[in-house]
């Protein structure tokens, strides 16, 4: 197995309010999409008085092809209201397999590779949407062998 994925774990995860910018992006533009969605959230954010309550996150609808239903932002702390091209959301309560990915991001297909096989592996159907925590600010970390992801990939 792939070093840079750690053993999935299952967890229960809380419901949690965000703010985000959801668009259908080709994959080739997510880099470009992620720059611009985490900006525009921040500011809709700060503009309200309202904060980021973690790091910043993307959540997928549906398994990527040459494009993907994304959406992008931050689990928020205080009051937010729709504005901005900004939308409100929940990441849902729910039981989820995660794993931390250590690496660069186009070696992330190796940990949901190792979430999938555990999922397999207990018997659980793994949900149509996932989400990923970037724990690492690449302005800040230059060394993509050092960036670190959380993967969430509830069950169904």
């Amino acid at each position: 197995m792939n070093n840079s994925a750690q053993h999935p774990g299952k967890v229960h995860l809380t419901e949690q309010a965000v703010a985000v910018v959801r668009e259908r992006v080709p994959m080739a533009s997510l880099t470009e999409f992620f720059g611009r969605a985490f900006g525009t959230v921040m500011a809709a954010v700060r503009n309200q008085g309202a904060s980021p309550a973690g790091p910043p996150f993307a959540l997928y609808r549906g398994m990527p092809a040459e494009t993907v239903d994304v959406e992008a932002g931050f689990p928020i702390a205080g009051n937010f209201t729709e504005a901005d091209g900004v939308a409100t959301g929940t990441l849902p309560e729910t039981d989820a397999l995660e794993a931390l990915h250590i690496g660069p991001y186009d070696t992330l297909e190796n940990t949901y590779g190792a979430i999938l096989g555990r999922m397999e592996a207990e018997g659980f159907t793994p949900s149509d949407t996932m989400w990923e925590y970037y724990l690492s600010d690449p302005e800040a970390e230059p060394d993509p062998a050092k960036w670190q992801t959380r993967v969430v990939w509830p069950i169904a």
